[in-house]
């Protein structure tokens, strides 16, 4: 395509700054304007620190390969821009992976350390895949993107994770996709082929392209006829037969892949993006082509300040990542069934965001026994406070020391590169320390220390919720309306009386032989030891059932383990 002349004829144009390049395509001379700083040399490539708001944290930002302090553009306001699914087929753990991880991360940073995360997620709903799928089932390539569109947001619910402040269709956006392309070409880094697709220039921009991955790797689209570059990528596709289009002024067609999340990002958030997110897979070429696409555009040297990647979900034993097109992939609706979202995000804290993590049995008991021990010490706790549980008197100073270095520990460790592992094993330290001080004892001599296990049983809650981890299960109560609670507690009440009944004895007082005097015996009367056995086997029927009863001497205490009845 020939450009307008009214494009380089203005006189700004005529100056150092820029300079007229000329080639030859298809037979036909073909004239752009290029700036001479967008021709970059390889040391513009370098990161450039934001200038704002530090944020006392650190992370690893895939742009410098390194730790970065955290800077924000404005103060306590992150901008965070997110690579939503493509939604053709049910969302997999692998995609649950990424997605809970980055929800953590966000809710770190927005209930630890007290920035408002503004968060933008693309849904990509016209793609080859989706328009392939709506072929093979014969339905519109729109109704089947909205049907896995609907199932994504069903399963992030289902897994705890925070909604985006919005959610963008690609089909939503495509007039301002088709302004975002048309003066990327009236820049000079894109071009028109015959056939009525356009493609990035990557040449146009010298050694500017590579920041992510340091090469110009091959795209790899199948529409490679028409493109000067191996390197170039497809902005606009010029449409088949039997594909949806919209028109543009290169003819009907669709967008690129990359192109929609540069325009959507750029249309929420402007020329400065402080986080961008999403796998690891997509750093290149996808990310990479962002970065190009959306700095050719805004014409600026640093588009994105900080690119997060999370690490590939594998599944035990297999090096190859869980996705769809190697039919390796557990659907989140299938794991749901055998596990519950607090589970799962345990199963991430356990590891750091960026590294691969293994899915196997193994890595799920694990997730799963230490979010019992952190629910069996908050039920202990509770039990304490309520003088349920006797214990001989606590060394309180200890635990308050403890308690103050663990904060401060785990604050550490999170605002560098959102360090869960070690943070979660902090807080696993000191609920063992807290057991270690929650041994029921018969005979209790000594002051009693309640308000330090309430501090140590608030701290848990609370950094567990900023984790996104449900210790109280609000969501569960709430939708069995309280009645199954208040069945257990009346049953519970009932059992403990019946118990205090059987367990109460009668004296009686037989003369030592040799001494004449009374012996003073206990023994717990004959005709209610049946009484005690039915107690015992209604807290042994109901354990399998999900709910946990606990004698503690006359008393007793309970628990309902969801998770456990729902398994079952």
């Amino acid at each position: 395509m020939r450009l307008p002349l009214a494009l380089i004829t203005n006189a700004s144009l005529r100056n150092s700054s820029f300079r007229i390049r000329h080639w030859i395509h298809n037979g036909v001379t073909k004239t752009s304007v290029l700036s001479s700083r967008n021709i970059c040399s390889k040391a513009e490539r370098k990161w450039i620190k934001p200038v704002g708001f530090d944020t006392g944290v650190k992370t690893y930002n895939s742009l410098t390969k390194q730790k970065e302090p955290l800077v924000l553009a404005q103060e306590k306001i992150a901008t965070w821009y997110s690579c939503g699914p493509t939604v053709y087929d049910h969302a997999h753990l692998g995609h649950a992976c990424s997605y809970v991880r980055f929800d953590i991360l966000q809710r770190i940073l927005s209930r630890l350390f007290e920035i408002n995360v503004i968060h933008v997620m693309v849904i990509t709903d016209i793609d080859d895949k989706i328009i392939q799928r709506s072929l093979e089932q014969n339905i519109s390539p729109t109704v089947l993107a909205r049907m896995y569109e609907e199932e994504f947001k069903r399963d992030m619910q289902a897994l705890q994770v925070l909604p985006p402040a919005v959610y963008m269709r690609v089909t939503d956006n495509i007039p301002q996709i088709v302004a975002f392309i048309e003066r990327i070409i009236g820049n000079g880094h894109a071009y028109v082929t015959s056939q009525g697709s356009v493609y990035f220039d990557t040449q146009s921009i010298g050694n500017r392209y590579g920041k992510l991955v340091n090469l110009g790797g091959i795209d790899g689209e199948v529409e490679a006829r028409d493109k000067r570059d191996p390197r170039d990528f497809a902005l606009w596709k010029a449409s088949k037969p039997h594909e949806p289009y919209w028109k543009s002024p290169w003819g009907q067609g669709r967008p690129g892949w990359h192109i929609e999340c540069s325009t959507i990002a750029s249309s929420v958030f402007g020329s400065q993006l402080d986080i961008h997110s999403g796998g690891i897979d997509l750093a290149f070429p996808h990310h990479e082509n962002e970065i190009a696409q959306s700095e050719a555009y805004h014409q600026c040297e640093q588009w994105g300040n900080y690119f997060l990647h999370s690490g590939h979900l594998h599944l035990k034993g297999s090096v190859e990542k869980m996705s769809k097109s190697l039919k390796n992939f557990i659907t989140i609706k299938d794991f749901l069934e055998s596990y519950t979202a607090n589970e799962f995000r345990l199963f991430c804290l356990l590891t750091r965001y960026r590294s691969a993590i293994d899915y196997s049995d193994a890595s799920m008991n694990e997730a799963q026994s230490t979010l019992s021990t952190i629910s069996a010490f908050c039920h202990n706790a509770q039990a304490y406070m309520q003088g349920h549980l006797q214990c001989q008197p606590i060394e309180e100073g200890i635990l308050w020391e403890r308690l103050s270095a663990t904060q401060s520990i785990v604050r550490k460790a999170l605002a560098d590169d959102f360090d869960t592992p070690k943070a979660v094993d902090t807080i696993m330290s000191l609920i063992h320390h807290g057991n270690c001080q929650l041994q029921p004892a018969t005979k209790v001599v000594g002051p009693r220390s309640p308000a330090v296990f309430g501090a140590i049983l608030s701290y848990v809650r609370e950094i567990m919720a900023v984790f996104g981890v449900d210790l109280l299960d609000r969501k569960e109560v709430h939708d069995s309306s309280g009645v199954l609670n208040n069945v257990v507690e009346e049953l519970v009440h009932f059992r403990s009386e019946v118990r205090k009944l059987a367990l109460s004895v009668e004296y009686q007082a037989p003369q030592d032989l040799q001494t004449g005097s009374e012996i003073q015996k206990r023994h717990p009367q004959l005709d209610r030891v049946p009484l005690l056995k039915a107690c015992d086997a209604l807290r042994n029927n109901l354990a399998p059932l999900g709910v946990h009863i606990k004698d503690r001497g006359t008393n007793s205490t309970w628990e309902i383990r969801r998770e456990e009845t729902r398994k079952n």
